[in-house]
């Protein structure tokens, strides 16, 4: 509402509202810049021009009715202006004096002031100077510093000099010729330190091969002695437990306690390898070491992985182990305390290397050896081997089941080597009962492997059931056994109890059985050669039993284990079956001999009338060598055996009465013949009951007897002297009294039964008629014999 009157106003005055906002922003200060380049842009710029008259036309006015209203102060701010004037001429004049007087006494001052400056600035100059020959001193003092480090071979404090004069001096050395040549010069250092060290540790290299060896050797010595204190320990506790008694938390508790530590025993000594990879990775270059190191070590390994052409492998195996060993544990005690210098992948690498070598090498030497010595070393000192590399975390597997496919032949020739020893053993026997005078033969002969049959200790000298060849053999299979146990312990399998059991029985069976089967078969024994050896198998039965506790004994296996089991070897039945063919051997050396005796019967007088009163010749002998035989099977046969010779001796002399009588040299006999021979027959069998009686067998075989051996001589005895003999026709009868003949048998020895005119039944009257019925009852049973065939 009031801006409109005003411009109204301003119209009235003849002023337009441009020309009023025009005065408004001259009056103010502001930019009119805008408003005169909006006129130009707009092609009006007289109109513009034409304003600005008027605006100062208008000012003028302004200050002419400023001028007309304070005049009057004007005119006095003119006179005051004037006095101010002079005032100020006056001063200038003071001004101009003090000037001069100033200048006067400035002048030596300002020759002062130079002087100064001058003098300040030389002191500069100087001070720039102390402060760079500072720096230089410290720097040349640090190059000082470090040839010394490097002239006493303290690499890493030379270096660690040359890198702080590289971050902290070198940029600030003044002297540009002295930073150029130590700039020059810090490569050169570098490269010597890196030299110095690899000879170093090149030297160090030669060094730890050369005592890789005796490291191997030692930590090797050490798993020898662990494994022997294991073996002692367990030893002691099989034998408490076999004892009952206690303490074997204690025996335990002091194995724990002598436990040593590995890495105390190893003195290896890795400085100027830790040195050299320190100073590699200050100098920046640490990846280049690595692989200088890796790839040095597996030529070092290659090296170490070639045996020797000059010496025997038997001779050189454990350098050639002890060097590996001693490698490996190096590697290991780099892997774990050499930081990212060797990694876990390269170790295995170069494990898997060696590990292949040494396994195509023992298989190839192992093919060569033809010792079983040698072999058990062999392994003995890589199954130590394998158990020190083992703490160490290293694979050992193959190594082991190497040894395992070797085992076959091993055995073959341990089972060659025992062949050989018991061929000698049985060769040096005299296969007569071993006699021992003193408690101590007894003890290594038969207690040791208990082949006693009663607790209690005979007295001396005892004769034992036995000869020589039994412990001889026992100790054969003992140390067979032993060798075998030794060369599958600490092997891939754990429990080898199985495997060794199976050798064993390869022994027993394949070697010591057939050793006394080609002895029993050959035509060089006799009687009592056969006998013992029949009474050594009896006893090799029993000793079966001691081999199967000695071997899981020597497998760690509770011998309970095996008693609870009731386990037994094959080889104890072949065994037996051997001892049947002894038996049969022994039966037919014993019936030979009964031959010779028994073809006395061709002396018989066959026809004649006359009777012999105390037997006939070969009777006697008969008795008297059945006797001697039975005598000494008594002393070394168990009672079975004595039955089984006793029965088929008799049975062999009833077979060679009843041949004599089928003889083609016998064309007749007479009833004397029989009667003698009926003499004869009961002269044995007497002996027969006396001796199955005597040597206790009525105990044991209630429902036998020797006599009923002799069944078939003595029915055809009985049916010669019988008075009707026809009965034998009767299958009542027969089956009752003549079941042991055989119907051809009796017919031809009825054949050659000749009936006497003077008879021998009876007085003379009675005795015709006697004879008569008995002559035609025997030419009935001819008759009918004669029909039946």
């Amino acid at each position: 509402m009031d801006v409109k009157p005003k411009r109204k106003i301003v119209t009235e005055n003849g002023d337009t509202g441009e020309d009023l906002v025009l005065a408004t922003l001259i009056s103010n200060g502001d930019d009119v810049g805008p408003l005169v380049r909006h006129a130009f842009e707009m092609g009006r710029p007289e109109s513009l021009l034409h304003q600005l008259k008027n605006v100062v036309k208008k000012k003028e006015v302004e200050i002419e009715d400023l001028c007309k209203t304070h005049y009057e102060e004007f005119i006095l701010a003119v006179d005051e202006l004037r006095g101010v004037l002079v005032d100020a001429e006056e001063l200038k004049g003071e001004l101009s004096s003090d000037n001069f007087r100033l200048q006067e006494v400035g002048s030596a001052l300002l020759v002062k002031l130079e002087e100064l400056l001058q003098s300040y600035a030389i002191k500069t100059n100087v001070t720039e100077a102390i402060k760079m020959s500072k720096n230089c001193v410290q720097v040349l003092e640090l190059c000082v510093k470090c040839n010394n480090h490097i002239s006493e071979g303290q690499f890493y404090p030379a270096l660690k000099t040359v890198d702080l004069i590289e971050k902290n001096f070198l940029q600030n050395i003044p002297v540009k010729a002295l930073r150029m040549v130590i700039q020059q010069r810090i490569p050169v250092i570098k490269s010597h330190i890196e030299k110095k060290v690899c000879s170093q540790f090149n030297e160090w290299l030669v060094h730890i091969r050369s005592s890789a060896k005796v490291i191997g050797q030692t930590a090797i010595g050490h798993a020898a002695s662990v494994r022997q204190r294991d073996e002692e320990m367990l030893e002691r506790q099989r034998k408490a437990e076999e004892q009952n008694i206690s303490g074997l938390e204690e025996l335990a508790f002091t194995l724990d306690v002598e436990e040593l530590d590995e890495d105390s025993v190893l003195k290896i000594d890795l400085t100027p390898l830790y040195r050299a990879y320190h100073i590699h990775a200050c100098l920046g270059i640490p990846e280049q070491f690595r692989e200088y190191y890796y790839r040095n070590r597996m030529l070092q390994l290659n090296s170490d992985l070639q045996i020797s052409s000059v010496q025997p492998f038997v001779e050189s195996y454990q350098t050639f182990l002890a060097q590996i060993a001693g490698f490996f544990i190096v590697e290991d005690r780099v892997l774990r305390t050499a930081g990212s210098l060797l990694s876990a992948e390269q170790v295995d690498t170069m494990w898997e290397t060696a590990l292949a070598k040494m396994t195509s090498v023992l298989e190839e030497q192992f093919c060569h050896m033809d010792s079983t010595t040698h072999l058990l070393l062999v392994k003995d000192y890589i199954t130590l081997l394998g158990s020190t590399l083992r703490q160490y975390g290293y694979e050992v597997g193959p190594l082991l089941e190497a040894l395992d496919n070797c085992r076959d032949k091993y055995h073959k020739l341990l089972l060659d080597e025992c062949h050989e020893q018991i061929v000698n053993a049985l060769a040096q026997d005299s296969y007569e009962q071993m006699v021992m005078k003193k408690d101590a033969d007894y003890e290594t002969n038969v207690l040791l492997f208990n082949l006693q049959t009663s607790d209690i200790m005979p007295a001396f000298p005892y004769i034992a059931p036995f000869s020589s060849m039994v412990p001889d053999s026992c100790r054969i299979v003992r140390s067979f056994i032993k060798g075998s146990v030794d060369y599958l312990s600490h092997g891939v399998h754990g429990n080898f109890y199985d495997v060794v059991k199976k050798y064993l029985d390869r022994l027993l069976i394949d070697v010591l059985n057939e050793v006394i089967l080609n002895t029993i078969q050959s035509s060089s024994i006799g009687v009592s050669q056969a006998m013992q050896i029949a009474a050594n198998i009896s006893v090799l039965e029993r000793a079966c039993d001691f081999f199967l506790r000695n071997a899981a004994q020597l497998c760690g296996i509770p011998v309970r284990s095996v008693e609870r089991t009731q386990a037994c070897l094959t080889a104890k039945v072949v065994l037996k079956t051997s001892r049947d063919a002894a038996y049969l051997a022994l039966l037919n050396l014993v019936n030979n001999k009964l031959d010779e005796f028994m073809a006395l019967t061709e002396n018989i007088k066959w026809t004649s009338e006359d009777i012999a009163e105390n037997g006939n010749d070969y009777i006697n002998e008969v008795i008297i060598y059945l006797d001697t035989i039975m005598s000494t099977a008594q002393q070394i046969l168990p009672l079975d055996s004595l039955y089984k010779i006793g029965s088929g001796a008799l049975e062999h002399i009833s077979n060679s009465i009843v041949a004599a009588f089928l003889s083609d040299s016998v064309k007749r006999f007479s009833p004397s013949a029989v009667i003698g021979i009926n003499n004869d027959l009961q002269m044995l069998e007497n002996f027969a009951d006396e001796r199955f009686h005597s040597m206790g067998l009525s105990e044991v075989y209630k429902e036998g007897s020797f006599r009923g051996c002799l069944i078939e001589a003595r029915q055809l005895i009985n049916l010669l002297s019988s008075s009707q003999p026809e009965n034998f026709m009767n299958p009542v009868i027969r089956e009752k009294n003549y079941n042991a003949l055989d119907y051809k048998k009796v017919a031809t020895v009825c054949e050659k039964f000749k009936d006497t005119p003077d008879g021998i039944f009876g007085s003379l009257a009675t005795r015709n008629t006697k004879q008569s019925a008995r002559k035609k009852s025997m030419d009935m049973l001819k008759k009918r014999l004669k029909d039946f065939n």
